[in-house]
């Protein structure tokens, strides 16, 4: 179980702008902490320049000044992330917070500033509803506004220098409008109209080009593909930068640290040089002919794909993870002056790739035709017949399953189970019309969706039908108990985790700053709670109005401090079913948020899962005789 779900040993490495140390995560005080060593030394010279006891670090950076070192931070995973300085020099002193902020404030990106030398721009809500950008003199510690958005909706777009170039904001109607910043006088200039409802979160990609006269956005355009296109600052033109016919651009690297790059740009240039695209398989297109012959080397060190890359300023040294279904990533340290390379490490060095399950892409339709697309895991060494199902349900709704090293679905293949994973409608990644068919559809279609995945996985002969599970988190965690409420007799085991239960409360308990964001996704596509007829239609589809037809054995997991996912979406499941008699097992963790993050806490609720499975699905536990 530890091998799944504690802290990897190493993680998360890049290299510095003057290409002298690479920075890398590693346990240490019991948590993930940022570690830093020469390019030539081992981990054993390393030192361990943060002091994290609570709760490991997941995201740092470097700066242009090579004293100095930055990284994120919350409280027990409430989301109100602070940014903190490291003295390289000094290793042992304690960490500096810049962002000294109110209650319910974060920062939400950092970005160095090239125009003025030791700086960083960093975005936070220091007024509520506004994400602001602030420069940071990361020497002094001194923070000022750099530029304020003049609407909650709104967001000014900087170039290279830090000026402001561009404009998007969303409009009442749900289009995603794009202007031109006038230079001197900051007058509006409209360029175009996009999107709506087939970008649920925003168009997520936005970005300036280095030389400030043309912007990069994701768009659908006349396709159901998603591409990255270039509008012109002057005359409003789009041009494609990258597409690929029949796949979608790959929009998961905005969302957590853990996704893998959507984007690869230059240190040295700032120009895109690679762009990821979805797939039974992720593909990268690359566009910058330096990096062809970075990535062409690069791949020959590999049969996976690239996740993450950086180097330094001259493009010369290089650091590249990559990912593959059956190898939770193998970095590398290249040098493309010699051409030399070699490994700097593997994340889970016990785990051996050959004992793991690979990872096969599925397709099949739905009941109305909608293709959909997925992934399912065998254990190995065991017949694909009958077997105990785990239909493994991915949260956002708006994000997606891929091929990669998934923790959770080679756990529970090493238990015995198959694990389907199925991209339901509303998943993001196959296009236009993949997402839209969601639109009113929770616990509807959506939902209809993953039965229809697990009956194919039954007609396939790969699954008992009487011995199928449904996990999940988040949406998935609402998937879950969805299954057991709309289709009680469906499921033989359930586990639903910082899950969704009332889809009003859910909506009316977000943070006050997301608001404003909500046309294209939750209004949308589910409804607006203070409009009466539509919260009446919200709750016929939310779990805790369905409760009583609750009968399949469940597992309930939630995080105290969850600002997204409230504690009471899970209180209130429970607090009914234990009213009715109805046995279910939960696990509140008061130091966790949105998911789980310290080992320990990961630990205990795989091994509540483990129990909870093989109890009523009849899968493995680690204890059993040959799978200690």
């Amino acid at each position: 179980m530890e091998e799944f779900f504690t802290d990897p040993e190493f993680s998360g490495a890049s290299i510095s702008p003057d290409g002298a140390r690479i920075a890398y995560l590693a346990p240490e005080h019991g948590r993930t902490n940022v570690w830093v060593r020469g390019v030539d030394e081992e981990h054993g010279d390393a030192v361990c320049v943060t002091r994290d006891s609570r709760r490991g670090i997941k995201t740092y950076y470097w700066t242009d000044d090579p004293r100095w070192l930055l990284y994120l931070q919350d409280t027990d995973g409430n989301e109100d992330w602070h940014l903190y300085r490291v003295d390289l020099e000094a290793p042992d002193e304690p960490a500096l917070d810049l962002t000294p902020l109110p209650a319910g404030s974060r920062v939400v990106a950092v970005e160095p500033m090239n125009s003025v030398p030791g700086s960083v721009l960093a975005w936070m809500n220091r007024r509520p509803m506004f994400i602001d950008a602030f420069r940071i003199d990361v020497a002094a510690g001194e923070t000022t506004v750099h530029v304020e958005q003049p609407d909650p909706n709104g967001n000014v777009l900087l170039d290279r220098d830090g000026q402001a170039a561009f404009y998007s904001v969303l409009a009442g109607d749900g289009l995603h409008e794009f202007y031109a910043i006038e230079p001197g006088n900051g007058e509006k200039r409209l360029l175009c109209r996009q999107g709506g409802p087939e970008h649920p979160l925003g168009v997520p990609l936005q970005i300036v080009t280095p030389d400030g006269k043309g912007l990069l956005v994701s768009s659908y355009q006349d396709s159901d593909d998603l591409r990255l296109v270039r509008i012109d600052r002057e005359t409003g033109a789009e041009t494609v930068v990258a597409a690929m016919e029949g796949h979608s651009l790959c929009t998961m690297g905005p969302l957590h640290h853990s996704t893998p790059a959507s984007l690869f740009t230059s240190r040295r240039t700032g120009e895109v040089t690679a762009v990821r695209f979805v797939g039974d398989r992720p593909t990268l297109q690359v566009l910058d002919p330096h990096f062809a012959e970075v990535f062409a080397a690069l791949s020959e060190r590999s049969d996976g794909v690239l996740h993450s890359v950086s180097s330094d300023d001259s493009e010369r040294w290089w650091v590249a993870t990559f990912v593959h279904d059956r190898d939770p990533g193998v970095t590398w340290f290249y040098d493309h002056g010699t051409g030399e390379s070699r490994v700097l490490f593997r994340p889970r060095p016990r785990l051996d790739p050959a004992e793991m399950a690979p990872m096969t892409a599925v397709r099949f339709p739905a009941r109305d035709g909608l293709p959909l697309h997925g992934f399912l895991t065998l254990p190995v060494g065991v017949e694909p017949a009958k077997l105990p199902l785990v239909l493994l349900v991915h949260g956002g709704p708006w994000a997606h399953d891929m091929w990669t090293f998934a923790p959770k679905a080679q756990f529970l293949a090493n238990r015995g189970y198959a694990v389907l994973q199925v991209n339901f409608r509303g998943s993001t990644g196959y296009g236009r019309r993949h997402v839209t068919s969601a639109i009113g559809e929770f616990a509807g279609a959506m939902h209809d969706d993953l039965i229809d995945a697990a009956d194919w996985a039954v007609a396939q002969g790969y699954a008992d039908p009487a011995r199928i599970g449904i996990v999940g988190g988040s949406y998935g965690g609402y998937a879950a108990l969805v299954g057991v409420t709309v289709t009680p007799d469906y499921f033989a085991a359930a586990v639903d985790y910082v899950g969704i239960s009332d889809l009003a409360n859910f909506m009316r308990t977000l943070p006050s700053f997301l608001r404003p964001h909500l046309i294209n996704n939750w209004y949308r596509y589910v409804g607006d709670p203070d409009i009466p007829e539509q919260e009446t239609d919200m709750l016929a589809r939310s779990p805790i109005t369905m409760a009583d037809r609750i009968r399949t054995p469940l597992l309930i997991a939630q995080g105290a401090n969850d600002v997204r996912v409230v504690q009471a979406e899970s209180d209130n499941i429970v607090g009914s079913l234990r009213q009715r008699g109805v046995p279910v097992e939960y696990l509140l963790a008061e130091d966790e948020g949105h998911g789980f993050e310290n080992p320990e806490n990961q630990v205990r609720f795989h091994r509540a899962i483990e129990r909870h499975l093989a109890e009523h699905l009849g899968g493995r536990t680690g204890t059993d005789p040959g799978h200690e």
